[in-house]
């Protein structure tokens, strides 16, 4: 009844598995970001930025795999390294990466400030919600995952393809 899978099915198979790990992921460490953004007292916003840990894992399989079957479909499928909209989702793939780990670090700070509070009595904290704010971690965090759309975009549209 069902045919042999083909080498190329079982790559976008994974390629696949790894956007929705990557996407899922980084939908579930944004969803605990703005809960944390919408409270005061450390020992919440310490959870709820430790709970972003357990996203990120998601969203790192989900770069690994995206990456590399996706790398390895563009031979399957023919298509060229060089072809415009794959050296831009590479592009993107790489910007969207490292502005995600570079807002990741800053938001594991801002995690262990909350637990330093929450262990010091637990009161809201103009430093930590000043942190919380902090424009250049959001811009890092959100740019990320507006990178990250972006290659799906490309992924599903395949301009000049």
């Amino acid at each position: 009844m069902f045919g042999a899978v083909s080498t190329y099915e079982w790559l976008l198979f994974a390629h696949v598995t790894g956007a929705f790990c990557l996407l899922g992921g980084a939908v579930a460490a944004a969803v605990f970001n703005v809960a944390a953004l919408r409270r005061e007292r450390p020992s919440e916003i310490a959870l709820l930025l430790s709970l972003t840990r357990s996203a990120v894992v998601a969203v790192i399989a989900g770069s690994f795999l995206t990456l590399v079957f996706g790398l390895w479909l563009v031979h399957e499928a023919s298509y060229g390294y060089g072809d415009g909209w794959i050296v831009a989702a590479i592009v993107l793939w790489v910007i969207g990466s490292a502005a995600g780990e570079a807002g990741g670090r800053r938001d594991a700070r801002t995690r262990e400030l909350a637990e330093r509070l929450a262990a010091e009595g637990d009161a809201p904290s103009a430093e930590l919600a000043a942190r919380q704010r902090d424009p250049l971690s959001l811009a890092l965090s959100y740019g990320s995952g507006a990178a990250m759309l972006a290659i799906l975009v490309l992924m599903v549209w395949k301009p000049g393809a």
